[in-house]
């Protein structure tokens, strides 16, 4: 889904490939900066992925409670009010053991068609759009595979993060020798 490729025109590919950060000292700060935010964005654009699977599996899990006669979605909500509801508890669980690293970013996904397309097609892929059709060792399958989906995302945000560090501290270098004059930018 979104693995490093050597040599792959991905701009994963780009950002997680070994030359991306080597050689920093002969690139200008510009050029950092630009490699920066190139990384930047696909950081956010992996998070987003991964927000879309990790909400999908909360919701399969939570067909799994409610088979078992517990969670918000036991008695499996009828009116449009109850399901609004139990879909925000869902959603919203305090719970969870999987949250980011709390890295703070102002940007916004770039690429929301295309991660899109990816999480839905990891979804269709385990036939999980209609859960009421599925017994109960095929939802846990469609859990345990995009659980694996949402992990190789995971393995692969953490690299960009990374990539990013590093030419961060490329730049806080440059600051901190004094061959940037401080107001310069960021």
């Amino acid at each position: 889904m979104t693995d490093y490729l050597p040599g792959g025109r991905r701009r994963v590919d780009r950002v997680l490939a070994p030359d991306f950060v080597t050689g920093l000292d002969g690139l200008d700060l510009d050029q950092i900066r630009a490699r920066r935010i190139e990384a930047d964005q696909e950081e956010t654009d992996l998070s987003y992925a991964r927000r879309l699977l990790q909400g999908r599996i909360d919701i399969l899990r939570a067909e799994q409670a409610a088979r078992r006669g517990d969670g918000p979605m036991s008695g499996h909500p009828r009116t449009d009010e109850e399901i609004v509801k139990a879909l925000s508890l869902v959603l919203a669980d305090e719970r969870r053991q999987d949250h980011g690293m709390g890295r703070h970013t102002v940007s916004e996904p770039s690429r929301i068609g295309e991660h899109r397309r990816e999480a839905e097609r990891a979804v269709a892929d385990v036939g999980a759009s209609a859960t009421d059709d599925l017994s109960d060792e095929a939802l846990a399958a469609a859990v345990a595979k995009l659980v694996d989906v949402e992990a190789r995302v995971s393995r692969v945000r953490r690299e960009v993060q990374g990539v990013v560090d590093a030419l961060t501290a490329e730049i806080a270098r440059r600051y901190a020798a004094g061959g940037v004059p401080v107001g310069a930018g960021s």
